[in-house]
């Protein structure tokens, strides 16, 4: 298979960049680690006539750790923030991702703008409340403008964000958590690497007294776009040992909207997704407590 023809544009600064963007419109692609958009072109489900490789961009491939969370940006390989392990659910999640040859050149913020409903990421910037950066060029010509949009305003649909045409995604940023906050990513693939099944992150946080104060989920591969379940109210205010964590399981398996395919019918999908919603929440509460 080979890709649709294009012309291939490789700035060296991210004003030219955000200017070939904006001349390009919806005509144009952003090449980060491709490991998303070549198989797209190959398979011809894109066929953009211009490809814009950011590669050459300074700046872009940092990761830093600040006030309030973790910034990444969009030249971030998967195994490089890895490495870093500036968050822990980011790395809980970074480790199922797909298979080492795809985490050495695949970029984080690269997965977030793909917005695939089955992939780990967006559903971790979605359950911490994280936001992604956009680049365009400004009004009239002269300088950058920028805008953080929110997770739940930035996944729009089954590969589909908020990202406008002759925008780019510059970073992602993700909420460093509470104190007594535990973490848990559980999912189900018919081998490892591949897209799950269905999959949970569950994040929870106890008090001074070791009580739940707040419990999150977001799932993968139940719906459109990552969903998210505030569990809280089934479970706050109880120590973590005597939480009824399949009541709380249960109210995101009535937010799940999994659909059936080749791989699993969405009963099963829906089923899956309760039993390790309740497994991520209770290995999130023990490491919160531990």
């Amino acid at each position: 298979m080979k890709p649709p023809p294009f012309e291939y544009h490789a700035p060296r600064d991210l004003g030219e960049a955000l200017e070939i963007l904006a001349e390009a419109g919806e005509r144009g692609k952003v090449l980060a680690g491709g490991q998303s958009l070549i198989p797209m072109l190959n398979m011809r489900i894109a066929a953009p006539d211009h490809i814009v490789d950011i590669n050459r961009l300074p700046g872009l491939g940092t990761v830093g750790t600040g006030p309030g969370g973790v910034t990444v940006g969009a030249l971030a390989r998967h195994a490089d923030v890895e490495r870093a392990d500036p968050h822990p659910l980011l790395a809980q999640a970074l480790r199922l991702v797909a298979h080492p040859v795809i985490r050495n050149r695949g970029t984080v913020v690269g997965s977030l703008v793909h917005a695939d409903p089955a992939a780990e990421l967006p559903a971790v910037l979605s359950v911490l409340g994280g936001s992604v950066r956009l680049a365009r060029r400004a009004d009239g010509g002269s300088g950058t403008a920028t805008r953080d949009v929110p997770a739940d305003a930035f996944f729009t649909g089954p590969m589909e964000s908020a990202a406008e045409p002759g925008e780019l995604a510059v970073s992602a940023f993700f909420p460093e958590l509470p104190p007594r906050t535990g973490t848990a990513f559980r999912e189900v693939a018919r081998r490892h690497g591949d897209y799950a099944l269905a999959g949970v992150c569950a994040v929870v946080t106890l008090d001074d007294d070791l009580c739940v104060s707040a419990a999150k989920v977001g799932c993968i591969g139940v719906g459109p776009v990552p969903v998210v379940v505030d569990v809280t109210e089934a479970c706050a205010h109880r120590p973590a040992a005597t939480v009824p964590w399949p009541d709380a399981a249960g109210a995101v398996r009535e937010r799940a909207e999994p659909d059936g395919d080749v791989h699993a019918s969405a009963a099963y999908r829906l089923h899956l997704v309760g039993v390790l919603a309740e497994q991520a929440l209770k290995d999130a509460a023990r490491e919160a407590a531990g």
